[in-house]
């Protein structure tokens, strides 16, 4: 399997650190593919429309997209326990956790971008701050009940895309749960395997 990759890509870490938990990394091999949102790359576009990765080609050459997807597709391959409940009250509440852990990498992504104009919105960096808070309480309040799984390994790659991008909020004064989480889990092989680059 090919997959379309950036070093710094959320979206494509969390694939990743999905594929090294499951032991199929080794069947994954990874290509540079630089995106941007004022940059579309024609060359991704033949097989993903909308410009993003990350963008999984498979053996037949049919196309994945969406980091959800494609950890979907990935949790079949495996031999090991399902990471996402394949039904009932488990599935739902693991959908809605790693909703919250997308939805809140989605937003900081916004807020970057909006923070990196020339002339930031105020407003809407206001909005970003409100938001931001009220998503770290929630990932806070029940950081400690989340099992090994597409959500667990959502959160940490948020808490990663926290410290890379953005330091300054220092996240972890009021969020302990979390950032004891995210220490431990930082240590694991997928993580170290996945380190978040510049380049």
């Amino acid at each position: 399997m090919l997959l379309h990759w950036s070093p710094r890509s959320p979206f494509v870490r969390k694939v990743m650190i999905f594929a090294h938990e499951t032991g199929l990394a080794d069947r994954i091999t990874t290509t540079r593919t630089p995106v941007a949102m004022l940059a579309p790359h024609a060359g991704l576009m033949a097989e993903n429309p909308l410009s993003k990765i990350p963008t999984l080609r498979l053996e037949d050459g049919s196309v994945l997209y969406d980091s959800y997807v494609i950890c979907e597709y990935l949790d079949t391959l495996h031999g090991g326990p399902r990471l996402i409940p394949t039904e009932g009250p488990a599935r739902f509440l693991e959908l809605r956790r790693h909703a919250l852990g997308t939805g809140f990498l989605d937003l900081l992504i916004l807020w970057r971008n909006e923070r990196d104009r020339a002339q930031p919105l105020q407003p809407m960096m206001d909005a970003f701050a409100v938001k931001t808070r009220a998503a770290l309480a929630a990932v806070e309040a029940e950081i400690d009940s989340v099992p090994r799984g597409l959500a667990q390994f959502t959160f940490a790659v948020l808490g990663s895309y926290l410290d890379f991008r953005f330091a300054d909020l220092d996240w972890r004064a009021n969020c302990p749960r979390f950032a004891a989480f995210h220490a431990e889990f930082e240590k694991r092989p997928s993580m170290q395997a996945t380190l978040v680059t510049e380049g």
